[in-house]
């Protein structure tokens, strides 16, 4: 019987950091592993002004804070992976991931991700800013949120940063460790620090 604990214990650990693994379970760990995901969810949307679709995975050591106001609203077949932080507003479409490590925060003006958008570990969505005002500290200067857009069908790489007022179009794709300053056109690509376009996904022919 410890044996059985002991694995179960893992496999859930497995899955809080590969989330993708949940949608391809068989049905003698679904058996355990769906109520464990329903109880979850019911807390969740118990203690937050939270709303989680069908058949989504939300890893117990994710942490969403959603306030009244503030709140968090999940679609269908999401994924959220161990230790990302979500604080609302924030809007999820379907089939949404986001991977270990990610911190987003909807400042006042709301983040907004699109259907089929994938985010890998350790990236940074921040929806608001500091005033800087050399007259006074930072930490007493208000602050303000336009907010964030990202369509659907974005590929967003691991330890990216996306600052407040962006825009970033349909099937784009941000490159690993890019800072997104500016707005993205659909099927854009871009990399770097500041990120800049650098191709054109339709313009890809990736051999399969």
């Amino acid at each position: 019987m410890t044996a059985h604990i002991d694995y179960q214990a893992q496999h859930k650990q497995r899955l809080a950091y590969m989330p993708w693994l949940y949608f391809s379970l068989k049905p003698k760990h679904l058996s355990w592993a769906k109520p464990w995901q329903d109880e979850i969810q019911r807390r969740l949307m118990a203690l937050e002004t939270i709303t989680i679709g069908d058949n989504c995975f939300i890893a117990e050591q994710a942490h969403l804070f959603a306030e009244p106001g503030r709140g968090i609203i999940i679609g269908d077949q999401c994924m959220l992976a161990a230790d990302s932080f979500l604080h609302g507003p924030i809007v999820l479409g379907n089939e949404v991931a986001i991977n270990h490590g990610c911190s987003l925060d909807g400042g006042s003006g709301k983040i907004v991700i699109g259907d089929q958008t994938r985010i890998a570990n350790n990236v940074t969505i921040y929806a608001f800013n500091h005033g800087m005002s050399p007259n006074s500290p930072i930490y007493q200067q208000k602050s303000n949120s336009k907010g964030i857009v990202i369509g659907k069908d974005v590929w967003i790489g691991a330890q990216a940063g996306i600052v407040d007022g962006v825009t970033i179009g349909d099937c784009a794709v941000i490159g690993m460790g890019a800072i997104v300053t500016k707005d993205v056109p659909d099927y854009g690509i871009v990399a770097g620090n500041p990120a800049t376009l650098i191709g054109d996904r339709r313009n890809r022919r990736d051999k399969k």
